[in-house]
């Protein structure tokens, strides 16, 4: 990567200016933001907005970009597309986006892009496949937010639940950012001490109740899409973990969308499974040791995502 990281975000709409303005925030996360969206003028409007945020933050270049901006960029971020209306599932927009992110990516290629696309935009799953069919590139080098966010859900439920800090809970939310998603609880643990024996050891804490927890997370943002209209800040500020795991070379676990060759038995799908994360892309992902029925919620979510995703590429090619 070069010296200075350069991040083009193509979308600005409600996730995309929370990803811009977390990205802002955040010291040494790039040194050059461009944004790329059809309504100019919003971009011009959320540049000039975020330079107001620079004198009390940290020093970056932030402006208005188009496609032949993307050629010297380490990371695109996606973001554009259809947004998810109140009744809508992720998967409802599977069509109207498909369409869109293959003129959109092909742009991107045409500038010479050589860096790394991180995408947003939902279906996650099936987009970053999509991405990754269109761009040509190696499976590595597309990366998808996957459950990242989820897992961030489920941390914090479980946490409140537990009254610790968040920070201090290991649990992963694996499979489609959807509505086929499950936790993995045979994995979960509280500073090291496997959740189910936190629970055995700790009597207050309810069983059920925690539970429950996970069908909240699981349908938080169709409750959040209810109240308010979109989910933004919290998917703003996992892309931009994302992203510093990429530019600081972290090898970071996180539960991204990356591309399953054989692991948990599924293949030639994008889903969100644990992978390390560095200035290459994904380095690798790799296999928790689920349990039988967490293994087959896995692979049930897989031909979930298997069956839409070929309709929505067989519609595309007619």
């Amino acid at each position: 990567m070069a010296e200075t990281q350069k991040v083009i975000l193509i979308g600005d709409g409600a996730v995309g200016s929370s990803f811009a303005f977390a990205n802002v925030l955040s010291s040494g996360v790039g040194q050059e933001l461009g944004i790329i969206d059809l309504n100019e003028d919003r971009v011009q409007g959320d540049v000039l907005d975020l330079i107001d945020v620079l004198a009390y933050t940290h020093p970056k270049h932030v402006y208005k970009a188009d496609y032949p901006d993307c050629k010297d960029a380490d990371v695109v971020v996606i973001t554009a597309g259809a947004a998810q209306k109140p009744g809508e599932t992720r998967l409802d927009l599977v069509s109207k986006n498909m369409k869109i992110f293959k003129g959109m990516v092909q742009q991107v290629v045409d500038s010479g892009f050589q860096g790394i696309f991180l995408v947003a935009t939902n279906p996650v799953d099936i987009l970053t496949y999509a991405t990754w069919k269109f761009s040509g590139f190696p499976a590595s080098r597309v990366i998808g937010s996957g459950t990242t966010l989820d897992s961030a859900r489920f941390r914090q439920e479980i946490a409140d639940t537990l009254n610790v800090d968040s920070r201090n809970v290991h649990a992963y939310i694996l499979g489609e950012h959807g509505d086929t998603e499950f936790a993995a609880w045979s994995r979960s643990n509280v500073g090291g001490l496997q959740l189910y024996d936190w629970i055995q050891e700790n009597s207050a804490v309810d069983e059920e109740e925690l539970i429950e927890k996970f069908y909240k997370v699981r349908d938080k943002a169709y409750e959040i899409i209810k109240l308010k209209g979109a989910t933004h800040y919290g998917i703003g500020v996992a892309l931009n973990r994302i992203l510093k795991a990429i530019l600081h070379n972290e090898n970071a676990i996180l539960p991204v969308s990356s591309y399953l060759a054989g692991e948990y038995g599924i293949n030639d799908i994008y889903l969100g499974a644990p992978s390390i994360i560095n200035n290459q892309g994904i380095r690798n992902t790799f296999e928790m040791e689920l349990s039988e029925h967490e293994l087959q919620l896995f692979q049930d979510s897989a031909k979930q995502m298997r069956k839409i995703l070929d309709e929505a590429l067989a519609e595309l090619e007619d």
